[in-house]
């Protein structure tokens, strides 16, 4: 079968953090794909606003390089997909593996592999991928190169990987200095023997298969990603599998249910570097973008008109965690941040607030993101949406809210289902790093929660290692609490692990919330007065309405409170009516530890400016009534 060596199509794939942006940001510098006057920044692949907020990668990218061979031959062309690392964004992962031959696994010379490492390498070796194995950041102080290998050894036996898949290639980078090698460095040290990363091109060249195709082959090409263009519309990025696509060419376009039309590729682009540059013709194994097919969806084959065969669609992990996303029903709708004066009124004049607008952008992150569901619900006016993780959902809400939208938010549940008549809800195993004198305070959290230890390791550097089994229901809203029980210092990760019976009933947050019992400005009086009771989450000013949650209640209960009471003015001195009182700043939630803290009778109201947490019945009546009903019941 003839090949084509002048390609080559690599995934780079790793858990959060292992470096990868930042190892293609020095692979794209070396192979000379940028000007010598370019003003470059970091993680230049990161191109999100909110990829460089959170310092995560949430969309799978591709790039190019032409790497020039030592030895004088023709350039190659090294097309790089750079994936998520975190298990949220599964959906991505598996996109970016179908459009590749190998894979590069990164991993931290200090961490090692963990838990989002398990899942990509797993992802890999289902579609028979060889894997490079990269150990990066072996300048840490406190890196371990050996026992890191040995543990990925470890993992591939643990995933079944076979001996073909066993046998892979070990390169040793620091991606930060741009250097790597072949020979294994001292611990904590850069790889003396190189300067460049010219021993890790040479690997790639060396071990990634080139693509290979049937000569005279009708055509075969499979999208998927999509982009969009001001001026071309919408894009679709494919990888053609056989034969040629040429620009102006008539092609087979074989939909998802099985139907095909002809359609024209009104413009054909190849990726160089970070941009996209127009071509005349994309040979097999070559990864283009076509414009011109307004409708076309991931997962679907462009193909020779006299012989359409269609290519297989991508699947994807079933959905684990679901919230209710609905148009803004509180009080404040519209009315931005303080609901007063000129200000607020200019910038509330492009607001996003029926229920269409909001079904239309859930529509439209169907088509880009594979991962992601939308069912209707009783409400015309609200929607159940359904992702990988809570990190996902918590992405499409802020990307939302940017762009003008105020949305309430539900309490994240869990998708269960039903097997052998029981019903069953989505694990994940999840892996805790924590100083010792920690340990008792996270094996008592995760108690609490129904997780079970699978393992414990101590590495004999003051920290341990332990990895649990818990259901999905109890990751929501562990994050915040985990980390006050461990000062800040613990560092967890979780992966999906399948379904298990029904757990059974969850007290996940022990104290009750401080609901506003009427609406007005919060007062530095009444706070002063309040925050004995518990934490507080506003500031003097704050605009609030009845059945807003101001705080944290110390005790278990919820109770209503008028955090809007003023000081009473009186015409007479005294020597101690004007005493003054330090407020307590109040604790200020982002979007995720808002979403964490919901009970199932609570919601989140998502404005541009604001996040509130509310009852989902706003009439303190109301729910008194239906907690004397529910109580007698």
């Amino acid at each position: 079968m003839p090949t084509r060596h002048d390609i080559r199509n690599v995934a780079i794939v790793a858990h959060v953090d292992h470096g990868k942006t930042t190892i293609v940001d020095a692979m794209l510098k070396q192979a000379g794909a940028f000007a010598a006057h370019q003003q470059l920044d970091d993680r230049m692949m990161d191109s999100n606003d909110l990829e460089r907020e959170k310092g995560i990668t949430i969309l799978a990218k591709n790039t190019a390089v032409k790497y020039h061979p030592k030895d004088g031959g023709a350039p190659i062309t090294i097309n790089i997909i750079d994936t998520p690392g975190h298990a949220d964004f599964g959906g991505e992962v598996e996109r970016g593996l179908s459009m590749v031959d190998a894979v590069v696994l990164l991993v931290d010379a200090s961490e090692g592999p963990l838990p989002q490492t398990r899942f990509v390498l797993r992802k890999a070796l289902q579609q028979r991928k060889p894997v490079i194995l990269c150990i990066n950041k072996t300048d840490r102080p406190d890196s371990r190169i050996d026992e890191v290998v040995n543990e990925t050894y470890d993992l591939f036996l643990d995933l079944d990987a076979d001996e073909d898949q066993i046998e892979f290639p070990i390169v040793y980078a620091c991606g930060r200095d741009g250097i790597a090698s072949l020979t294994k460095p001292e611990d904590g040290t850069v790889p003396q023997d190189s300067e460049n990363l010219e021993p890790f091109f040479s690997t790639i060249l060396e071990h990634v298969p080139a693509p290979s195709y049937e000569e005279d082959a009708p055509l075969q090409a499979h999208v998927t990603n999509l982009d969009a263009d001001n001026f071309l519309g919408r894009i679709a990025l494919l990888r053609v599998e056989q034969g040629e696509l040429r620009k102006g060419q008539t092609v087979a376009w074989i939909k998802r249910d099985g139907t095909i039309s002809n359609v024209r590729i009104t413009e054909l682009m190849m990726t160089e570097a970070l941009t996209r540059k127009p071509a005349e013709v994309a040979g097999p194994g070559d990864i283009c973008a076509v414009a011109g097919i307004p409708d076309i969806m991931i997962g679907e084959t462009l193909a020779d008109p006299e012989n359409p065969v269609a290519l297989p669609l991508i699947t994807v992990d079933q959905p684990a965690i679901s919230m209710t996303i609905g148009t803004n029903t509180s009080p404040l709708v519209g009315r931005g941040g303080t609901g007063k004066g000129a200000d607020a009124k200019s910038a509330v004049k492009d607001r996003k607030v029926t229920a269409r607008q909001v079904k239309d952008r859930l529509d439209r992150e169907l088509i880009g993101n594979v991962s992601l569901r939308v069912l209707e619900t009783e409400r015309p006016d609200a929607w159940e949406v359904q992702g990988r993780g809570e990190l996902a959902l918590a992405i499409l809400v802020e990307q939302m809210r940017r762009e003008g939208f105020e949305l309430t938010i539900g309490k994240p549940q869990v998708v269960t289902k039903e097997v052998d008549g029981k019903i069953h809800e989505p694990v994940e195993r999840l892996t805790v790093d924590v100083p010792e004198e920690h340990m008792g305070a996270v094996t008592q959290l995760m108690g609490v929660r129904k997780g079970r230890m699978d393992n414990m390791s101590n590495h004999g550097s003051g920290w341990v290692r332990m990895e649990f089994v818990v259901p999905s229901r109890g990751l929501i809203g562990f994050r915040t609490e985990f980390l006050t029980q461990t000062r800040g210092t613990g560092i967890a990760h979780s992966i999906h692990e399948g379904h298990e019976p029904w757990f059974g009933p969850l007290q996940t947050r022990n104290n009750g919330s401080l609901v506003a019992d009427r609406a007005g400005a919060v007062t530095a009086f009444a706070m002063t007065n309040l925050q004995e009771r518990g934490v507080l989450f506003t500031d003097p000013g704050t605009e609030v309405y009845e059945g807003m949650i101001v705080g944290e209640n110390s005790r278990s209960d919820d109770m209503d409170v008028n955090i809007t009471k003023e000081k009473k003015l009186t015409n007479m001195r005294s020597s101690s009516a004007d005493s003054f009182e330090a407020i307590v700043p109040p604790r200020k939630l982002s979007l995720e530890q808002s979403l964490e803290f919901c009970r199932d009778d609570e919601c989140v109201e998502v404005t541009p400016e604001a996040v509130r947490i509310r009852k989902v019945v706003l009439d303190q009546k109301e729910r008194a009534r239906s907690a004397s009903r529910a109580k007698n019941a």
